[in-house]
């Protein structure tokens, strides 16, 4: 039986991206699958539904955009979407499960197999398929250039007839995909940069960008696997005086601290901001999370004092395009893991090879990526963060950036 893939168009307030485009559809079709694509799905990332070309096929109808084999999406249908799936789907989208209950229950209810792209472990066989680390570098990409338009100064040393203007101060607060991005925009585009993460392991790759490493003495806080634990009420002083004082003499304050399942921590705090000069701004990555900053207003641009505080929650969708082609690349290479060549097919050329739907749940990526399956809830943290079992583990608790 040939499976049938499907293409589901974003209903979220503000989703321009689209979860596949024409370059990665050409690859996905060779693989023996039938396609289909909402029609206008394509059309916030500037990408026509005639950019699509055959044996790719548009549909207006609900029915057979969800009850596919597979369904992709960039994020989780509505829970009327959901139940027009069948039974033994498969949805692969971003969920943010800890956060979407009633999503949860309906994927449960109907028996869809669902694979959490931010589950996806960040071990190195699944660099190719970390949606959370591509859509982290646009933000972090975007992130920069928000900083330099949202500022009434230079950021590069000019030096004119009329005197030298000094190049402007960027602080980044946390050293994760996105912040290291955003650390090497700012440097490209001429800024004096600073990266701070309580995690000290950072310090090489932020100096290779060419920003200096701040450093709140005493306050180490790697954890098992090279995420960040949380701090003692001690080390969070330290932290957040060091921050204080080099957050007065920054021009810009990039933050983009967020651990998934849980709110944003709380790094900048009013007094801190009261403390920036008059036109810093601030732009918070984790707004979608609550924020960084305690004055940050998810997709709002607050304006404390002299200060402004920018809070995009859902900043790839800003550069939707390219956010896009890297999401459906990612989404390509995940379907590697689960759509299987059938036995026989020594003598077939690789066009021709027939595929069924697999799951080897033995692999590392899957059963980590695994949201619901069976008709239960299986993964272990969201568990915990919805209640459904007090006696589980977290096994991603991460400090680095959601999409």
């Amino acid at each position: 039986m040939t499976i049938s893939i499907a293409v589901a168009k974003e209903t979220a307030a503000g989703e321009k991206r689209v979860a596949m485009v024409p370059k990665v559809a050409a690859k996905l079709t060779k693989m023996d699958v039938t396609l289909t694509l909402a029609k206008g799905a394509g059309e916030g990332s500037r990408i026509p539904d005639a950019s699509y070309a055959e044996p790719v096929t548009l549909s207006g109808r609900a029915d057979e955009i969800y009850g596919a084999n597979v369904v992709l999406a960039v994020n989780a249908p509505e829970v009327k979407q959901i139940g027009k799936m069948k039974r033994g789907s498969v949805l692969i989208s971003f969920v943010q499960g800890h956060n979407n209950p009633d999503v949860v229950d309906a994927l449960v209810k109907n028996g869809v197999t669902c694979f959490a792209m931010e589950l996806i472990p960040r071990i190195s066989r699944a660099q190719s398929m970390d949606a959370l680390s591509s859509q982290a570098n646009a933000a972090g990409y975007k992130a920069a250039l928000i900083a330099a338009n949202a500022l009434e100064r230079f950021l590069p040393m000019l030096t004119t007839a009329a005197g030298t203007i000094r190049p402007a101060k960027v602080l980044v607060i946390g050293a994760g995909v996105a912040g290291l991005q955003a650390i090497a925009t700012a440097g490209r585009l001429g800024a004096k940069v600073y990266g701070y993460d309580v995690r000290t392991d950072t310090k090489e790759q932020v100096e290779s960008l060419g920003a200096e490493f701040l450093v709140a003495e005493g306050v180490k806080a790697e954890a098992e696997g090279g995420y960040a634990r949380e701090l003692t009420d001690d080390e969070k002083k330290k932290q957040q005086q060091m921050l204080a004082d080099n957050m007065a003499e920054a021009d810009a304050v990039i933050t983009t601290a967020a651990v998934p399942g849980r709110p944003a921590p709380k790094i900048v705090s009013k007094a801190m901001v009261e403390g920036m000069k008059p036109g810093a701004v601030i732009i918070d990555l984790a707004a979608a999370g609550g924020g960084n900053c305690e004055l940050t207003q998810p997709d709002e641009i607050v304006t404390h004092g002299a200060v402004t505080i920018h809070g995009p929650s859902n900043m790839p969708s800003l550069l939707a395009e390219h956010a896009s082609e890297m999401y459906a690349q990612n989404l390509f290479n995940f379907l590697q893991l689960v759509l299987v060549e059938e036995e026989g097919q020594e003598d077939a050329k690789p066009g021709d090879k027939k595929h069924k739907l697999e799951f080897n749940w033995d692999d590392e990526i899957l059963a980590k990526a695994v949201l619901t399956r069976d008709g239960e809830l299986v993964n272990e943290s969201v568990k915990v963060a919805l209640g459904r079992d007090d006696d589980a583990g977290n096994d991603r608790t991460s400090a680095e950036e959601s999409s």
